[in-house]
């Protein structure tokens, strides 16, 4: 991990070719905590607590919602404190077990964000517009991970894949294309291309808003205005 007296020569040479120092310090602020994200250990005893509320689910199969997770908090943090919502009910197990380790989750939401990430329950796409938009905005950030195309995804980012991929009896199944589904009469599947249609609840707030560049994260670790509802950011 680069210190932070290496910036110093990268403002020096943003500022001879007229790039304010406050956009570079930002950038490396933010690829520091993208390091944190991916490479953090996550607290010991943590799949182990998920075993205990999915004990069908395998070693392997934990490690893979960790990485999930771990997803998730990429797409919080490239939201810029605009609000997110969770897809997976098999990540929002691992979320919520993560956050009762009190101690360890403050401390990482700090170093991963600047400010404290309040849960938010699992989530469709359905009449609530404020979910409505975060599920749209993690699609799309989830989708630019793994460079995918979100408006014509050829198939699923492990956050909308995982559920499914487990077997999940009360999961969110999700399907890149689901003309075959709704030929068959299959309310149970989500599709993807929902994300970018209007007609589900008159807008498509959250898609693709992610190339705004608006909003920023801050360094003030408080709530950045979030409601009961919880801290995803507000819209």
């Amino acid at each position: 991990m680069a210190s932070t007296s290496a910036l110093i020569p990268a403002i020096a040479v943003g500022a001879i070719f007229g790039v304010p120092a406050l956009v570079i310090w930002r950038r490396y602020r933010d690829l520091k905590r993208e390091r944190f994200i991916r490479n953090e250990p996550l607290p010991a005893g943590l799949l182990d607590k998920l075993a205990r509320r999915r004990p069908q689910l395998k070693f392997k199969d934990r490690a893979l919602v960790a990485h999930a997770l771990r997803q998730f908090f990429l797409v919080y943090l490239r939201a810029n404190g605009r609000y997110v919502s969770m897809p997976s009910q098999a990540v929002d197990d691992l979320w919520h077990e993560f956050i009762l380790y009190t101690r360890d989750y403050r401390d990482y939401c700090k170093r991963a964000f600047g400010r404290f990430f309040d849960h938010t329950p699992a989530v469709a796409l359905a009449a609530d517009k404020r979910s409505n938009a975060g599920l749209r905005r993690t699609w799309w950030y989830a989708c630019k991970e793994e460079h995918i195309d979100p408006r014509q995804p050829s198939r699923l980012p492990l956050l909308f894949a995982i559920d499914a991929k487990l077997g999940l009896a009360d999961g969110f199944v999700y399907s890149p294309d689901c003309r075959e589904a709704r030929r068959r009469g299959d309310n149970t599947t989500n599709c993807a291309g929902d994300f970018g249609d209007s007609s589900v609840d008159g807008s498509t707030d959250g898609f693709g808003d992610s190339d705004s560049g608006s909003g920023d994260s801050g360094d003030s670790g408080g709530d950045g205005g979030c409601g009961g509802g919880g801290c995803g950011g507000g819209d």
